[in-house]
């Protein structure tokens, strides 16, 4: 009968029909679609087709390694997607990380001088007995100590309440600091204290950037009650020479630049060769000499670089396009195969009239 006979000879579909109307990468798996579609000269499907004359058992078995193949692809895809988003968010990840932490570069300056700077003293009750310049680290030896002498620095006395406690007034002597580094230039000053009652005694320092803010400020009180709140201060003791070696270091930063001292100081005794009588007097030796000629200046440098990380990104997100696209035309691959599939298994299974 008609109706039992296997058809061997039927017309070839369109592709283009298949496609619905599909115009993208007509010829993305030509290959492919060759080796599972292969016609012969006169159009006709060859005996030894794999929709027409294979067995059941050869065809379960094309069918399985091509999704097999399929599930492969799709699984590269989406592990090399995964790569390049982690490697997208890391690029960010490390230029937020650079730009919100730069990185300080530190260089030295070596100057002659430098711009005096100001000492601010808080003698208390003691009282200031000298104060005198040297140079080449020489001080000669004491004449008549714990008596008034002779001085030639420049004091500013300025009385302010303080920053930290308004009802407590507080007041400064300002001495303009030394300032010839090459030559070695000191000040040396003399404090004495007639206080029996306490237990310790020191007097209290604070060192600011230019001696001349001071002396060109409108209002002194609130230039000191400034450098208070926002410079460090230090004590020196009494019946001792304090030896203070001062060193500048300035740091700028994004849209500031701030000042601030670096001191070591060293501290020798002092051999009171008074009469008894006097000793009672408690004496204090300070001398305040620059370190060295170099000025440190640090600065901030953001290391993190837009445009690398910008053409990082682009050629991530170019990987992120390809990958996508190349999935999507898989797809459509295969789709198209499984209709055509479906169409051969549905022209096999109706009798030829």
């Amino acid at each position: 009968m008609l109706g039992t006979e296997n058809p061997r000879s039927y017309r070839e579909f369109n592709d283009d029909d298949d496609d619905e109307g599909n115009t993208q990468s007509s010829g993305f798996f030509d290959d492919a679609t060759e080796d599972l579609d292969p016609k012969e000269p006169n159009g006709s499907v060859p005996q030894d087709d794999d929709f027409g004359g294979s067995t059941p058992l050869m065809r379960f078995s094309k069918s399985c390694l091509k999704n097999v193949f399929t599930v492969v692809l799709i699984f590269i895809y989406l592990l090399l997607t995964a790569v390049a988003a982690f490697l997208a968010y890391q690029t960010i990840s490390e230029f937020l990380d650079k730009l919100n932490h730069p990185v300080m570069s530190v260089t030295y300056k070596e100057v002659d001088t430098f711009s005096p700077p100001g000492i601010a003293l808080f003698p208390g009750k003691a009282q200031l007995l000298s104060c005198k310049h040297h140079y080449h680290d020489y001080i000669p030896p004491l004449v008549d100590p714990g008596k008034p002498q002779k001085g030639d620095c420049e004091i500013i006395q300025v009385t302010y309440f303080g920053p930290f406690s308004n009802q407590t007034e507080k007041t400064a002597l300002v001495v303009r600091g030394p300032s010839d580094v090459r030559n070695k230039e000191l000040i040396f000053m003399q404090f004495s204290q007639n206080e029996t009652e306490e237990d310790f005694s020191a007097i209290t320092y604070m060192l600011f950037a230019k001696f001349s803010d001071l002396t060109g400020s409108e209002n002194r009180s609130e230039f000191m009650r400034d450098c208070e709140r926002n410079y460090s201060t230090w004590t020196f003791s009494g019946g001792f020479r304090t030896w203070v070696k001062m060193s500048l270091m300035k740091t700028s930063g994004k849209s500031t630049e701030a000042v601030e001292f670096r001191q070591e100081s060293a501290v020798v005794k002092f051999n009171d060769k008074r009469p008894d009588a006097e000793q009672s007097n408690q004496l204090f030796f300070a001398v305040f000499e620059w370190r060295d000629p170099f000025m440190q200046e640090i600065r901030l440098i953001v290391t993190a670089n837009p445009w690398s990380s910008v053409a990082i990104l682009c050629g991530v997100f170019m990987a992120l396009f390809k990958a996508a696209n190349f999935a999507k035309l898989t797809i459509q691959w295969i789709i198209r195969m499984r209709k055509r599939h479906l169409k051969n298994k549905s022209r096999e299974l109706n009798p030829i009239s």
